[in-house]
């Protein structure tokens, strides 16, 4: 009798070591944000992309040899107003029609502390890959489990932007992300 509970106790041990480290599928659809945030003429715009998609593979007893592959429907981006956001797609922004996604694959997971970690990995949006880092935070929620952060990067490194907004649109633009992932 000992044997077969000690036996249960392994394997469902085992079982749940399994589901804490399953892949975890982000996303709208399970309550994630994910946005941008540029200023025009000084003042702030932030504007949400409402389509994206992704997969974080995060071992909190490992956090270490945790991995994200985040893609992103760049068309997807809502600036309030559909002109303003058909504008976005065109070639010398977005060119969402050439290239209508962009991705963050993580390539290194830098421990920072328990609940912290820094996400290092590649950005494509246009064809042009940069590598980032992320600092990112992780908490429990009844959702799932939660990563939160957020970078500044530079459009112009992609390629995107029109010359005649340039004294009208900063270079710098912020990402920030509240990703809850789900099974």
């Amino acid at each position: 009798m000992m044997r077969r509970r000690l036996l249960v106790a392994t394997v469902l041990g085992a079982v749940s070591g399994l589901l804490m480290a399953a892949p975890l599928n982000v996303g709208p659809a399970s309550k994630s944000t994910l946005t941008a945030t540029f200023r025009q003429e000084g003042v702030a715009v932030e504007s949400p992309f409402t389509s994206f998609k992704g997969v974080v593979n995060y071992d909190p007893k490992n956090a270490a040899v945790s991995s994200a592959v985040i893609d992103v429907d760049m068309a997807s981006l809502d600036l309030g107003d559909p002109a303003y956001s058909a504008e976005l797609r065109k070639k010398s922004w977005f060119d969402s029609a050439a290239f209508p996604k962009g991705v963050f694959k993580s390539t290194a997971i830098k421990v920072v502390d328990a609940g912290r970690f820094d996400a290092t990995g590649t950005l494509t949006i246009k064809g042009r890959v940069l590598t980032v880092t992320v600092p990112v935070a992780v908490s429990a929620a009844a959702a799932g489990t939660v990563f939160d952060g957020s970078f500044v990067m530079s459009r112009k490194a992609f390629g995107i932007g029109d010359a005649t907004w340039e004294d009208a649109i900063d270079d710098k633009v912020t990402v920030k992300f509240h990703l809850v992932g789900g099974k």
